[in-house]
C-alpha cells in the first residue's frame, strides 16, 4: 500500500505553477507514494495544516512546497519527534534547499522518493507569550530591524530588493543600543546577534560556516561593532566568503541564549517580535529528508 504524503503548497510562491505541481505528483506516485495536496490561502495555513495532519496520523509525512517561510510555517505545526519532513523549493531564496544541496525540483522529488532522513535540530524562540520555532536562523538587531521594515508592496515588485530598500531607510536612522547576551552561561555585549542553525544566510551566502541542521547547538554570530562601517565590513566578508573572527565579530557556539534589550527579532526571514528573548536548540525534532 502506497504511503500517504501531504504536500502543503504555497501557490503564490515564485516557483509555483499547476503544471509543475502536476509533474511533482506524477513523479511521487511513480515512486510509490500517495500524495495529497493542501494549498495555503494565508500565512497561517501551513501551520494549521501541519498541526491537523499530525493530529490525524501516527507517522505524518509532510512536504513543504514554497519558500523558507512555508517551511517555517510547517515546522511550527509539527508534533516534536513524530513527523517526517521534506522540502520542495518553490520560493525565491530557498535557503534550506541550498543548505541541503538540492539543486532542482526534480532532485527534491528523487530525494523524497528515496526517503533517506536525518534527525533535524530546530531552534525555539520564546518572548513572553510568543513561542516560535525556526530552521535557519534567528536574528536580533540590525537584520531584525531590516526585516521588520520591509514593505509588502515593495517585496511583491522587487523581491529581495525590498530588503535593500529597508536597509537603506535604516541607515538614515542608525541606533547604537547594545544587547546583553548570555550564551550557555557566558556573557557578551553585542550590537546585533544571529543564532545560526544553518551555514547559509540570505541565499547562497555563508555567514556561519560551522553551523549545521543536524548539530546539537547553534553557531552564534555576535556583532560587537556598532558602526555603519563595521557592518559594511561584515557584508563584504560574507560576500567574499571570508567570514571569521575579527575586531567587530565574535563567533561562538551555544545551545541556549538569553538576549536582553529592546530590538526587533526575525526568524527564518520574517519579523517575529522584539527582544528580550530566550532561544534554545532542540535536537531530533523531526526526520528531515536529505
Amino acid at each position: 500500500m502506497a504511503r500517504i504524503c501531504t504536500l502543503i503548497i504555497n501557490p503564490v510562491s515564485g516557483g509555483y505553477s499547476e503544471l509543475r505541481l502536476r509533474k511533482v505528483t506524477v513523479a511521487l506516485e511513480a515512486g510509490g507514494l500517495a500524495p495529497e495536496i493542501l494549498l495555503t490561502k494565508s500565512d497561517a495555513d501551513a501551520t494549521l495544516f501541519a498541526r491537523r495532519i499530525c493530529q490525524e496520523r501516527e507517522e505524518p509525512f509532510l512536504i513543504a512546497g514554497g519558500g523558507d517561510g512555508t517551511v517555517n510555517g510547517v515546522i511550527n505545526g509539527l508534533v516534536p519527534e513524530r513527523a517526517m519532513l521534506a522540502v520542495l523549493p518553490l520560493g525565491t531564496a530557498n535557503v534550506l534547499a541550498k543548505e541541503l544541496g538540492i539543486h532542482s525540483l526534480e532532485d527534491a522529488v528523487s530525494r523524497i522518493v528515496r526517503g533517506v532522513t536525518r534527525p533535524l535540530t530546530i531552534g525555539l524562540l520564546e518572548a513572553g507569550e510568543v513561542r516560535r520555532r525556526f530552521v535557519l536562523m534567528a536574528g536580533i538587531g540590525l537584520d531584525g530591524i531590516i526585516v521588520q521594515g520591509v514593505r509588502e508592496s515593495e517585496k511583491r515588485v522587487l523581491g529581495k530588493g525590498a530588503y535593500i530598500l529597508s536597509a537603506a531607510r535604516h541607515l538614515c536612522n542608525w541606533e547604537e543600543e547594545r544587547l546583553e547576551v548570555m550564551a550557555d552561561g557566558r556573557r557578551f555585549d553585542c550590537h546585533s546577534v544571529v543564532a545560526c542553525n544553518a551555514a547559509r544566510y540570505g541565499g547562497g551566502f555563508i555567514l556561519a560556516p560551522d553551523a549545521g541542521l543536524f548539530t546539537p547547538e547553534f553557531q552564534v554570530v555576535c556583532m560587537t561593532g556598532y558602526t555603519r562601517s563595521a557592518y559594511l565590513g561584515l557584508a563584504l566578508s560574507v560576500i567574499s566568503g571570508r567570514v571569521g573572527k575579527s575586531s567587530y565579530i565574535t563567533p561562538i557556539t551555544a545551545r541556549e541564549l538569553l538576549i536582553s534589550g529592546n530590538k526587533a527579532v526575525q526568524v527564518d526571514g520574517d519579523y517575529c517580535c522584539d527582544a528580550p528573548v530566550r532561544i534554545t536548540a532542540r535536537g531530533g525534532f523531526a526526520r528531515l529528508v536529505v
